[in-house]
């Protein structure tokens, strides 16, 4: 750990996609801090939640859900309230950066795409709002994809625009509340599955030339940010995006 958040320690925390990928590292940060983390996701994850209470001697509470379930997704985030107590945070993290053609999407590959990158956002944010403990917060995983105008990923850029439209409007909906909300943009994070699907030495090499910082980023870069939001060190942030990509665009 770089930094030590103390009141996280025991804090109730939700997290999608938290065995896999960016979800996974930021899991393990969390339980790091001694929260006390629940997390969704498509696939079993019992080897990781294993790996974590062996590691930590913290074991995580894994949900399996598909988010784009609506109601499975909030029954899991009110389950995970009952057994950890009102949420500390809220990480919506779980995305689908698939590559499209544009011209070729269709209404249900839109539907698809936009009901995980987007529509179950909202309901968690929603849900989790009910469930919160005083002072909470929610932090939503956006990207700098739709700030370059990403080509091949114009349903994923239109969500990532909406997240950003999202977490403005509820910060100061649920700031009289105590509820904090802001977002985090990552620059391109090299997964296991971005390594696999997407990345090539060329794509790699170039994407490095646009950053300030000549470093390929991984999942572990996302944890720092991310528990500096949801912990009371930002306690006065709110309606936010923090951009956390090695310098590749410039805000403000």
């Amino acid at each position: 750990m770089s930094a030590t958040f103390h009141d996280l320690a025991g804090a109730s925390v939700f997290i999608t996609g938290g065995g896999n990928g960016i979800g996974a590292a930021l899991t393990d940060g969390f339980l790091a801090q001694g929260a006390k983390v629940a997390f969704v996701g498509r696939s079993d994850a019992t080897d990781f939640v294993d790996e974590m209470a062996a590691k930590h001697g913290n074991r995580p509470l894994f949900i399996r859900c598909d988010i784009t379930d609506t109601e499975g997704l909030q029954a899991a985030i009110a389950e995970a309230a009952s057994v950890h107590g009102p949420l500390k945070a809220l990480v919506n993290n779980a995305a689908n950066d698939l590559r499209h053609d544009a011209g070729k999407v269709t209404s249900q590959q839109w539907d698809d795409l936009t009901a995980v990158n987007l529509k179950a956002y909202f309901f968690a944010c929603q849900k989790a709002a009910e469930v919160m403990a005083p002072q909470g917060a929610i932090i939503n995983f956006s990207s700098i994809a739709y700030m370059m105008g990403a080509a091949q990923l114009s349903v994923y850029t239109t969500a990532n625009a909406g997240i950003m439209g999202m977490t403005r409007s509820l910060a100061r909906e649920w700031g009289p509340q105590g509820i904090r909300v802001n977002a985090i943009a990552p620059g391109w994070v090299f997964t296991e599955k971005q390594e696999t699907m997407w990345a090539t030495p060329e794509s790699k090499a170039a994407f490095l030339e646009k950053q300030c910082l000549r470093q390929f980023m991984k999942p572990a870069d996302m944890v720092g940010p991310v528990l500096f939001l949801a912990s009371t060190a930002s306690a006065m942030m709110t309606g936010q995006t923090m951009v956390v990509d090695a310098g590749v665009v410039v805000t403000g």
